[in-house]
């Protein structure tokens, strides 16, 4: 008689094949869903089954978004032309690899907080995602309260509020919720450790930084937009300066000339973008170098500024304002830190960072000129 362990075996030999075969196919840390998670306002959401169309309710949440997935606007179903309309250049270059970007929906004016619910609701979406400052607004609350009435969980993403602590918290969190979480967390350690390098170096520090005032967008006609301690500010605590500025509420607000006369920062840093008219400074993304440097010197020759400490030692840079808005503000970190405390970085190489970051996540690379000092030599 046959030993029935052997048929037992024989039977279920297909089996276990089909089930290693099924296994194999899995990706690698595949999510199961449906997926709970706790997003950056601590709001619990549910997404029932892997997101196949989105809805980007800031246009610049598609640079996040292009770190984790190779073709990013496959996903999409609608999106805010506000990155369109900030950073046309950066759009451009979105674009030109992936043609459908030109045709999705429009869901916001541009303005970032001009979303417009009869449009969200014309637009099959099986996930929303929304910065944190858009879920402040009336009409950001009006469209969250919208979408989940009507089925579409909605996940608010925060990289701009408290960036040292968020960036990395967000990354993972957008991960989780499209099925690419090694990705993500891949980034989110690259941010963390090089985060952690600038941190630990200036703890060890005896010496105290440099006052530093960071104005966003310079314009002779007024005077002077300077970073508090939030957003981008808080870059320059963690890289050792003294920002003048600290007093003010978290996002900053305006300064007189008085103020800044009497503060005398002994390093200058302007903000601005590829252009739009919003300052004299032109940089960011398909900015060449010497465009930038040019342009910032000719902001900085206005007599209010002409007249601080920085000028005189050539303590002047400029940097991409929309690094507030983004996870690539690890690279700003790591400007800063070369610029205020180079005695303790002089090995650091933000290009290097920023060309790592292109060869091993993004989507589109990302070129151009997104910071830049006035004296070359720093």
């Amino acid at each position: 008689m046959t030993d029935i362990r052997t048929i037992v075996r024989f039977l279920s030999a297909p089996l276990v094949l089909l089930a290693l075969l099924a296994f194999a196919a899995r990706p690698a840390g595949a999510t199961d869903y449906p997926i709970t998670l706790t997003d950056s306002l601590s709001r619990s959401v549910t997404i029932p089954a892997r997101p196949k169309a989105i809805l980007l309710g800031t246009g610049f949440h598609l640079v996040a978004l292009s770190l984790v997935d190779p073709d990013p606007v496959s996903r999409l179903a609608g999106w805010s032309e506000d990155m369109k309309a900030d950073n046309p250049e950066l759009y451009a270059r979105f674009a030109a690899k992936f043609p459908a970007l030109d045709r999705l929906p429009r869901i916001d004016d541009g303005s970032g907080p001009g979303l417009s619910l009869e449009t969200l609701l014309t637009i099959p979406a099986d996930l929303a995602i929304l910065a944190n400052w858009q879920a402040d607004t009336d009409a950001g609350k009006q469209a969250m309260t919208v979408l989940e009435q009507s089925g579409v969980p909605v996940l608010v993403l925060d990289f701009n509020s408290a960036p040292l602590d968020k960036t990395p918290e967000a990354m993972r969190l957008l991960g989780r919720a499209i099925d690419r979480e090694r990705q993500a967390d891949d980034f989110a350690r690259l941010f963390e450790e090089r985060i952690a390098r600038i941190r630990e170096r200036v703890a060890r520090a005896d010496t105290p930084g440099p006052s530093v005032l960071m104005d966003a967008f310079p314009n002779p006609g007024r005077c002077c937009y300077a970073y508090g301690t939030g957003g981008l500010g808080a870059f320059l605590t963690l890289a050792g300066g003294r920002n003048v500025a600290e007093g003010l509420p978290a996002p900053g607000g305006m300064v007189s000339a008085e103020f800044l006369l009497a503060a005398n920062p002994e390093v200058y840093i302007a903000t601005s973008a590829p252009a739009g008219g919003y300052s004299d400074v032109v940089i960011g993304p398909g900015v060449a170098e010497d465009t930038a440097r040019d342009s910032l010197k000719k902001a900085v020759s206005a007599p209010i500024l002409a007249e601080l400490a920085a000028m005189r030692s050539g303590r002047v840079h400029g940097l991409w304002n929309f690094f507030n808005a983004v996870p690539l503000n690890v690279v700003a970190a790591e400007a800063f830190a070369t610029w205020l405390r180079p005695d303790l970085f002089p090995d650091l190489d933000p290009g290097a960072t920023l060309r790592e970051i292109n060869d091993r996540f993004a989507a589109v690379p990302f070129d151009g000129t997104y910071w830049i000092s006035l004296d070359q030599t720093r």
